[in-house]
């Protein structure tokens, strides 16, 4: 067994799991905050069970992430050792950053949101929505901060075998952050919207609880729709980055091998790397080299051009960024048929779009998945581009069988999250919110 093929494997498996949740929290935090608003503004039982309803799966949700992300940053210090030692000291910093301004402001005001509902008025409950939504966001912040340092360093100096922070901004906003965060928050806001419109879908084919379902499917049509469009500039802009700053993973993501001048856009195409040939190749000329650099000449260095040994992994590469930008095509899709029937005034009777946007919830989900894997695979065999590669980076003294032991274990405890996560959930959608569906007014238990 390869110790660093497992720790590898060990890494993917509980930040994948974790990247499930903080997505759906922070683009469900955003819709709170409207929902809290509202509340705030009228004062009325309606919005205030309404709140509260979303204000539980959002706790359930939040509590998961917060377990997995623990036991994801302990890997740092186990399996990781050598990549610790290495950057540390600029790699620590963000870490510490999130944790401290972005988690407490977070937690804290979630607090207030599960205990003060009969304590406190209406104003704070909007102001602690609006907190824990700016927490979410700067929590997000400081991880891209920290992974975007590694696709892209900047600000360190090589001191002692060492990398050592010499200008604290540079490494902030290093090449990747900007571009990364804000497509990572617009992806977020994806999955809280649609995560809202599948569930408020469920009421009205039920129909129970309609108005409440209305109003909360409009919001996550609403904002899903922003967020969808504004995954096409922000999702473009994070492609010119990768363009100038990581050749050899926009190679493997249009499966390029050659170096081209007028570059075209790959519409399919399967990459071969040992033929090192992309087989059925189909493209649109020109395209590449027109969105990135706005002209069709453009020279763009193929997988040949760089050693054998940087190349990322192509095929995992190529159909990860692919199967995500198909999945952004469907998003784009439903989106504009929920607008046009909204228009119409026809969506919420709509039988066959309310059953879509069902089947639509796990989608972003694997959206965020395959964007996550472009980065990470993009950037092999490297951990910190161009400064240390992943297999220098492991800790020599945990063995295979170790990591193995932990794999499984691991493994069965986020099935047990997994299950638990979805069975909670699935007890409060069918509870529903505690809304009288003649007067609008709560429920008294």
């Amino acid at each position: 067994m390869d110790a660093v093929l497992l720790a590898r494997i060990q890494f993917a498996m509980t930040v994948g799991f974790h990247f499930l949740f903080p997505p759906l929290t922070i683009g469900m935090s955003w819709i709170l905050v409207w929902m809290a608003a509202k509340y705030k503004n009228t004062e009325s039982e309606f919005w205030r069970e309404t709140l509260r309803f979303w204000v539980r799966l959002f706790t359930l949700s939040f509590a998961i992430g917060v377990a997995t992300g623990i036991t994801m940053e302990f890997q740092f210090g186990t399996n990781w050792a050598d990549y610790s030692r290495y950057v540390g000291d600029i790699f620590g910093a963000p870490l510490a950053a999130e944790g401290l301004l972005s988690f407490f402001l977070e937690s804290t005001f979630l607090g207030v949101l599960i205990f003060g509902w009969n304590r406190v008025k209406p104003k704070t409950i909007w102001f602690s929505t609006l907190m824990v939504a700016i927490g979410s966001s700067l929590s997000a912040f400081w991880i891209i901060v920290a992974n975007s340092w590694m696709q892209t360093p900047a600000g360190y100096e090589i001191m002692e075998g060492r990398a050592v922070l010499v200008d604290f901004w540079a490494a902030l906003f290093n090449p990747s952050t900007l571009p990364r965060y804000i497509h990572t928050i617009n992806a977020a806001l994806t999955t809280g919207a649609f995560f809202v419109l599948g569930i408020s879908a469920w009421f009205l084919l039920k129909k129970k609880q309609v108005e409440f379902a209305k109003q909360s499917f409009r919001m996550g049509l609403i904002i899903g729709t922003v967020a969808v469009c504004g995954q096409a500039l922000d999702g473009h802009a994070s492609a010119v980055q990768v363009v100038h700053t990581q050749p050899e993973k926009l190679a493997a993501m249009e499966g390029m091998f050659e170096t081209q001048k007028g570059a075209g856009l790959l519409v399919f195409g399967w990459p071969d790397q040992e033929a090192e040939k992309t087989h059925l190749r189909m493209e649109v000329p020109y395209a590449l080299s027109l969105l990135t650099n706005g002209d069709t000449t453009s020279e763009y260095k193929g997988l040949k051009d760089f050693p054998k040994e940087e190349w990322p992994p192509v095929l995992a590469t190529f159909a990860s960024f692919h199967t995500m930008v198909g999945l952004w095509g469907i998003f784009f899709a439903f989106v504009l048929v929920g607008v046009i029937l909204y228009r119409r005034k026809t969506v919420y009777d709509n039988a066959l779009y309310l059953k879509a946007a069902i089947v639509m919830i796990p989608l972003p989900f694997l959206a965020n998945e395959f964007g996550w894997m472009v980065a990470e695979i993009g950037r092999q065999p490297w951990i910190v581009y161009k400064m240390l590669k992943t297999r220098d980076a492991i800790s020599l003294t945990v063995s295979a069988g170790e990591i193995l032991f932990s794999i499984i274990l691991f493994g069965l405890i986020y099935a047990l999250l997994f299950a638990l996560w979805m069975f909670l959930l699935r007890k409060e959608i069918v509870k529903g919110p505690k809304i009288d569906e003649e007067s609008g007014k709560a429920v008294v238990q």
